[in-house]
């Protein structure tokens, strides 16, 4: 049995393609996921319109919030927001050079 110690520096797919979303702890009250960017964005149309609060935290690498109001606000490595229920926002802009992780802890 492993001590069920973790990274989340460590085992970054390697085919990127597409935004990575791994779900690393939880239960019916809060979710902590890993989220690994490279060159993403959210699509052009629509914004994320949460239930849940959102804590966010770029662990590594750099991105860029914008939110309805028109604010945009630019994260670098161990710089976090708060976002409410409901506070509508995108990712804008990643990093396209290298990874960046996001740790995102939702709850009500």
């Amino acid at each position: 049995m492993s001590n069920g110690k973790q990274n989340v520096f460590n085992a970054l797919p390697s085919d990127l393609t597409d935004e990575f979303f791994e779900v690393i702890a939880g239960n019916g009250d809060v979710k902590i996921e890993r989220i690994i960017s490279k060159g993403h964005s959210s699509p052009k149309t629509g914004w994320y319109d949460q239930a849940q609060h959102e804590w966010v935290m770029v662990m590594q690498g750099e991105g860029e919030l914008t939110f309805e109001d028109g604010r945009v606000i630019r994260l670098g490595a161990g710089e976090h927001i708060n976002i409410p229920a409901h506070c509508k926002h995108k990712v804008s802009w990643t990093q396209p050079d290298t990874e960046t992780i996001w740790l995102a802890v939702f709850y009500s």
